[in-house]
């Protein structure tokens, strides 16, 4: 079923690779699946080290107001602006004991960015959204262009943070008012079954493993397709981490480049964190290049974050959380 996928190789330079922390496009490997057109995966073309530093913003910056998390339903404004700042020593001091009390950092579920998802009425609007992060911008459209889609403009994201009991149930990405671009999604951390469906919610799924690094692409007839991650699980290098974590960041980053370098500190926060997690990405563009979101009459518009219910039921894109 699996086959090579060809790359705009002259898409993305070499140079604006590196910025990104990736390998040049003409390194990568990308794959195909026969009958899902559109669909391309990419296993791990992340340079060494640059891993961390995706990691390490989805825990420490991205989840900082004004951005939107699961946390917000349940908590005052003023106990959610440092998250990784309330929960560092905790972590960096956690035993195996599953009786110890979690940080707030292991209670997050998702983060939104850009054009912030509205869990209850499943769209994007006008009015709830804040600036999309640059350098997960620039990453984002390098992947994009190297599979063809070039002028892709990130516009909204959703940061999935799992952990060994967590699942992800069946669902479809069609909220977007632009259905031409692709759907990016990058994976970080602890492994993961993927399935791929079908167009209709009852045809049987095709299922892959996605390992820390890997990028996967669906566009085309695959970019509305049906999927699922219904289990997380350990890495399978048997190692705490996957090995590819533990390689070290070039310390002569290029000019211009987005990739940061974490601090020893910093780094062993996200590595405990990781030993039962792990981290999705998935980036998108909501509107086609001038188009408008659609009025909507006596409604403001306003995002709003699944309650507890809409948050467990199958069809949103939120954890579900099940024991083992």
């Amino acid at each position: 079923q699996v086959f090579r996928s060809q790359l705009s190789i002259s898409s993305v330079s070499d140079q604006d690779a590196y910025r990104a922390g990736l390998q040049p496009v003409s390194q990568w490997k990308a794959y195909g699946l026969n009958g899902y057109p559109g669909f391309i995966f990419i296993p791990n073309p992340f340079l060494p080290g640059c891993q961390r530093h995706w990691v390490k913003q989805c825990l420490k910056l991205y989840p900082q107001k004004p951005n939107v998390c699961n946390l917000d339903l349940h908590m005052a404004p003023e106990k959610t602006i440092d998250l990784w700042g309330q929960s560092k020593e905790q972590l960096r001091r956690k035993g195996s004991s599953k009786r110890e009390p979690r940080s707030l950092l292991e209670k997050l579920r998702w983060v939104t960015l850009g054009y912030h998802y509205n869990w209850d009425t499943k769209k994007y609007s006008a009015n709830h959204h804040t600036p999309f992060p640059s350098d997960l911008a620039f990453l984002s459209e390098q992947v994009a262009a190297a599979c063809g889609f070039r002028g892709f403009q990130a516009q909204a994201g959703i940061l999935n943070y799992y952990h060994f009991d967590s699942s992800l149930g069946i669902h479809v990405d069609e909220s977007e008012l632009d259905h031409s671009r692709p759907l990016l999604s990058f994976s970080f951390g602890q492994s993961s079954i993927f399935l791929l469906g079908g167009p209709k919610r009852e045809e049987a799924p095709t299922a892959m493993f996605m390992h820390s690094g890997d990028i996967m692409v669906m566009s085309g007839f695959s970019r509305l397709l049906y999927h699922a991650v219904p289990r997380v699980l350990p890495n399978p290098e048997g190692t705490a981490l996957p090995s590819c974590l533990d390689q070290v960041l070039s310390s002569d980053l290029p000019v211009g480049s987005v990739i940061e370098h974490s601090s020893d500190e910093d780094w062993q926060v996200c590595a405990k964190y990781l030993q039962s997690s792990r981290i999705n990405m998935t980036i998108r563009q909501v509107l086609a290049e001038g188009q408008k979101f659609p009025e909507e009459p006596g409604t403001n518009g306003e995002g709003q974050a699944p309650s507890e219910d809409s948050h467990h039921q199958e069809n949103s894109r939120a954890k579900r959380h099940k024991p083992n």
